[in-house]
């Protein structure tokens, strides 16, 4: 019942811009916190960027701010990353997750997407 679809994910050149989108489906975003997150090929999942449930509060990793930039638009169940300036280690599956947790990073979550591909090369 509890579903997150990513999209808007591809192929883009160093220094492009893409634009993530999480739709959430069979729940209301409003109570849930949402984050973003990587995971390249042989490494680890990375913590991206957070956003509290009213948008309010808002966190990105030290290898993303400046770029990154983290919204939601609770009216229509999305929540995006907007991706600036993208360099070839920004290469990774994109995941987004839902936590009931509203003001809580670290939090756990409820509901995770299925990925989308990001790829950035020349």
């Amino acid at each position: 019942q509890l579903q997150l679809v990513e999209s808007g994910g591809g192929l883009v050149q160093p220094g492009g811009s893409l634009r993530l989108s999480c739709v959430a489906s069979g729940f209301t975003l409003d109570y849930y916190a949402i984050g973003w997150f990587r995971q390249a090929p042989g490494k680890e999942r990375e913590g991206v960027s957070w956003i509290s449930c009213s948008g309010g509060s808002t966190y990105y990793a030290d290898s993303v701010k400046g770029r990154f930039t983290i919204s939601r638009d609770n009216a229509k169940n999305t929540v995006y990353l907007q991706m600036n300036s993208l360099k070839p280690e920004d290469t990774a599956v994109y995941y987004c997750a839902a936590s009931r947790l509203c003001t809580v990073i670290g939090g756990g979550y409820d509901a995770w997407g299925q990925g989308t591909q990001v790829t950035v090369s020349s």
